[in-house]
């Protein structure tokens, strides 16, 4: 009797497969436990997070913009509200790489585990990146690596905001706001001095600056420079071109102030022009 190969059966986990399941249970159920031994105060996460919002260090990496992409709190700010937060479980992972297609999928997770509120986003990811408009082919290993962890690290940044408490997120971003606006003490002339410099060390010029908000740089409000403090994060940070946000400048080139000498035609004019004026005067005597 010959043996039959029956369809679809399932293929035998390997070792090292059931070890990491079971490595994995193990972690997610110590995860739980230690929640429910040790839930978190929302008086004290939000008196930390008010504590952190206020130091302007912080405030200053707190938010990105985008020209025609967006703008909002960073994944730097996320991570930390998380931490504050506590009890939550955060992460990107790559799941598979097909360098024919030129793809990844990529998964990323944020888990309140004391509350059990869990979101995750899959997509899948092009090895390009986009560049004066057009798309880019990706083929060294550390660009492609690069890219999945700065889109996973965006898409973190949205888990993180689903599961964190809306009211805490809004009160975070007030907090940030005015730590921006009032600076950290220092008069608001010295601020504006050390903004402009910032920015020189960028390539951008105190003209291109001054352009953008249509005023000299020595009135430049707190308010601005709370948005030169979102676009040098987004420019020195998440790898913007400046051209973004501060478009090359334009050249003008002044009007010559030389004189410029009349026509020959025009000095007989001008002769008898000045000729009457000296007769009106009594300076000279009219021919008879």
């Amino acid at each position: 009797m010959s043996d039959i190969a029956l369809p679809n059966q399932p293929v035998p986990a390997s070792q090292g497969t059931v070890v990491e399941q079971t490595r994995a249970a193990a972690e997610v159920a110590a995860a739980v436990s230690v929640a429910r031994q040790f839930p978190r105060s929302q008086v004290e996460a939000t008196d930390a997070m008010r504590e952190l919002c206020s130091r302007l260090a912080v405030a200053q990496r707190a938010f990105y913009a985008v020209p025609n992409r967006g703008a909002g709190m960073s994944v730097h700010i996320a991570r930390e509200l998380a931490r504050i937060w506590q009890n939550i479980d955060y992460g990107v992972r790559e799941l598979a790489r097909d360098d024919a297609l030129g793809t990844s999928e990529m998964t990323v997770w944020c888990w309140d585990v004391e509350s059990n509120v869990r979101s995750v986003r899959s997509f899948i990811q092009p090895h390009e990146r986009m560049k004066a408009g057009k798309r880019q082919a990706l083929t060294d290993l550390s660009d492609i690596y690069l890219n999945n962890q700065n889109t996973g690290a965006r898409a973190v940044r949205e888990v993180i905001f689903t599961v964190l408490p809306g009211w805490f997120l809004a009160e975070a971003e007030a907090v940030l706001r005015r730590t921006l606006e009032q600076g950290d003490g220092k008069p608001l002339d010295v601020r504006q001095k050390e903004a402009v410099g910032a920015f020189t060390r960028l390539g951008v010029t105190p003209t291109q600056i001054e352009t953008k908000f249509g005023k000299p740089q020595s009135r430049l409000q707190p308010a601005e420079l709370a948005e030169l403090a979102r676009i040098y994060t987004s420019i020195s940070q998440d790898g913007i071109p400046a051209t973004e946000f501060f478009p090359d400048q334009t050249v003008v080139i002044p009007p010559s102030t030389k004189a410029v000498p009349p026509p020959a035609d025009d000095y007989d004019l001008i002769a008898d022009a000045e000729y009457k004026a000296a007769v009106e005067r009594g300076e000279v005597t009219p021919d008879a």
